[in-house]
């Protein structure tokens, strides 16, 4: 049973991957809800033993992380990844193209 007092620790699961966050200035973040949404965030924090803010808070955490991670890491199979870092070793000879988009770039940046 897990106590659902504000200053009272909770279950493991709540924390993961969230201890930077207690030492944080914490802010407020609200949401309105329909009653068929709250009830479930209810059912499922109950579930878990933990109250509704901390269920929110860690779900929307998870999901945040996923998101950015998708977004941010570009992930290459071995094939692809060893292509590219022959690219580094041995780059191909600059073509027209893009010669003259360096003149570009080079007539709109100021050094």
């Amino acid at each position: 049973m897990v106590n659902k007092g504000i200053d009272n620790p909770v279950t493991k699961w709540h924390h993961i991957g969230m201890e930077h966050a207690t030492e944080e200035p914490r802010k407020r973040i609200t949401a309105r809800v329909s009653d068929s949404v709250r009830v479930t965030l209810e059912q499922a924090a109950e579930l878990l033993g933990s109250t509704v803010n901390q269920f929110v808070v860690q779900t929307a955490y998870q999901e945040a992380q996923r998101v950015v991670e998708r977004e941010t890491v570009i992930r290459l199979s071995q094939k692809d990844a060893r292509m590219v870092l022959s690219l580094f070793d041995h780059p191909p000879k600059p073509n027209k193209r893009l010669k003259d988009a360096i003149k570009v770039f080079k007539g709109t940046v100021r050094a």
